[in-house]
């Protein structure tokens, strides 16, 4: 496949606010449901006014509207006309093409096959009807914070350009201009405390733009300013491991495949693949040269956006352009979900793009606030993400995108990151590192 233009037809969810709106909608886990839960004709920003309107509204089938608020027994009991179905999906199909509709597209389908024409016989609508509903305390649900609580700040000294927290010992690394900061778990709770180290970098001049903390959490890599990534252990203090030389003068994003065996590196017009076990170059991959802001791993698929508004997959065995998807404004973030099904993306404006990362679903979250640094970051149990805007901080539900809450901050989010046990949250800004703990 030598890499195709999709046709953006995004289907518009909704953030919001009260519970009370999706009472009735019938809870799954996983940001793969996300097309259980149906877009809205009126649809309301993060600030929860109406954003501008960017044309008519979708309209949905009265049959999408109804299965919308079916459990899924009442759905399975349903007979389904596919022509009604495709009126209220049609933005997920090709111009010219009929709609395709696998059993993953359509709500319910993790209860099996929609039914189709001639309807289902006797004996199986009475046995469908004998299912017991399954009582709600016997269901278990991954937990989502309910509010956040800020217990500390980490005074770095200088702008916090990366951030990363660990979720076995929760040690804070904060990187910048000429060094990054070392806080262990009791800095977390204070507001003046000192940081367990300083590693300096040989030239002062040199900065971190970037960081990303191994799986394992021994490990973390750093790039940014320098025609260097650096390698640093962990335990049982932090040191140099290696240094690997790199062919451009500024890193602007790291990605770590989640083996920890591969490193992408993102650079002005390429991305370098490396190989972290053997620490070689394995290649220089030219990407267009304003779509490198960002890069994120997915399996055997990398991403990579910036300021050229396109977002493109890459194989990584092939190194085949896989699909570019023209989003119309500028990618500032890429990130995935923990079961690297889905792929979200963080515009100037502010609005969340969600892409499956194998199928031809995609939608948009829309704000329409124009900023300047615009952050994602999902926790490690999947239920929720974390999206910073400038000054403001909300941590939205997955797959409902309900505002679990909101924090605004003094001065402006740089960077972001969540413990790998769902703990804490941290924030970079101007001269330090604010840590909030998060409450279930």
């Amino acid at each position: 496949m030598s890499g195709e233009k999709e046709e953006d037809s995004f289907g518009i969810l909704r953030i919001y606010d009260e519970p009370e709106e999706r009472r009735n909608v019938p809870e799954s886990s996983g940001i793969a449901s996300l097309h259980e839960h149906p877009a809205q004709s009126q649809l309301y920003g993060v600030y929860g006014t109406p954003p501008p309107s960017l044309g008519p509204p979708m309209q949905h089938s009265p049959v999408y509207q109804e299965m919308s608020s079916m459990t899924p027994q009442q759905w399975a009991l349903q007979t389904l006309d596919r022509s009604e179905l495709q009126a209220g999906w049609l933005s997920e199909a090709e111009p010219g093409e009929e709609a395709e509709f696998s059993p993953s597209v359509l709500p319910g389908s993790e209860f099996g096959q929609p039914c189709s024409s001639p309807p289902p016989s006797e004996e199986v609508l009475s046995f469908l009807r004998a299912i017991p509903p399954i009582p709600d305390e016997v269901v278990v649900r991954q937990r989502t914070p309910r509010e956040s609580w800020k217990v500390g700040r980490l005074r770095h000294g200088k702008k916090v350009y990366a951030i990363a927290i660990g979720g076995s010992t929760h040690h804070v690394y904060t990187c910048g201009q000429g060094y990054i900061k070392v806080w262990d778990a009791s800095a977390l709770h204070a507001w003046d405390k000192a940081p367990q180290a300083q590693l300096n970098f040989q030239d002062h001049q040199n900065c971190v733009l970037t960081c990303k903390l191994f799986p394992d959490e021994q490990s973390l890599i750093t790039g940014g300013l320098s025609r260097t990534l650096t390698l640093w252990d962990l335990a049982p203090t932090p040191r140099i491991r290696a240094q690997l030389a790199s062919t451009g003068p500024v890193c602007y994003s790291l990605a770590i495949s989640s083996n920890a065996q591969i490193c992408l590196a993102c650079f002005k017009g390429f991305v370098e693949i490396w190989d972290l076990q053997n620490q070689i170059l394995i290649r220089k991959h030219e990407v267009p040269e304003y779509g490198s802001r960002c890069v994120d791993i997915v399996g055997n698929k990398f991403w990579t956006g910036g300021e050229d508004t396109s977002l493109y997959s890459w194989d990584l065995r092939s190194y085949q352009k896989l699909q570019q998807h023209d989003l119309q404004h500028e990618i500032l973030s890429i990130t995935h979900d923990p079961s690297e099904e889905w792929m979200l993306v963080g515009l100037r404006t502010s609005d969340i793009i969600i892409l499956h990362s194998h199928r031809k679903e995609k939608f948009k979250a829309v704000v329409h606030k124009y900023i300047h640094h615009h952050n994602l970051k999902f926790a490690s149990c999947g239920s929720y993400f974390v999206s910073t805007l400038d000054e403001s901080i909300h941590c939205l539900a997955a797959p409902s995108l309900q505002r679990l809450f909101q924090v605004e901050e003094s001065t402006e989010i740089l960077c972001c990151d969540v413990s790998s046990d769902n703990q804490y949250l941290v924030t970079g800004s101007k001269n330090s590192a604010t840590v909030y703990k998060l409450l279930y």
